[in-house]
């Protein structure tokens, strides 16, 4: 699961980097108030690649898309891209606790 929400954490890190600066042209926030939510949100989504099999860093990783979705107050296009990397995360953690328990499995049959 680590690798697969790992690397949603990233791309989304990314694009909230890529969608600040287009912020930055398209509306009336700060510039500071603007770095300052986005370089927070990218330094929680690298933060969270290392604690998303703690306890609470799956709940943390659906907080982060759900501030993700409402940037789209901000620039628009970001409700389109927040669902798509909510549906990326659901996906990285459903098939992460699968592929999981499927190594798991294998491990203990070949005891």
């Amino acid at each position: 699961m680590r690798t697969l929400c790992s690397s949603t954490l990233i791309g989304e890190a990314l694009v909230i980097m890529f969608a600040a600066l287009v912020a930055m042209q398209l509306s009336d926030v700060p510039h500071g108030t603007l770095w300052a939510v986005s370089g927070t949100a990218m330094a929680l989504c690298v933060l969270l690649c290392g604690m998303v099999t703690r306890p609470g860093g799956v709940a943390l990783g659906w907080a982060l898309q759900i501030g993700l979705v409402a940037a789209g107050a901000v620039v628009p296009i970001m409700y389109g891209l927040g669902a798509v990397f909510a549906a990326l995360w659901w996906c990285s953690v459903h098939y992460g606790r699968r592929i999981d328990a499927l190594r798991a499995a294998r491990a203990a049959a070949q005891v």
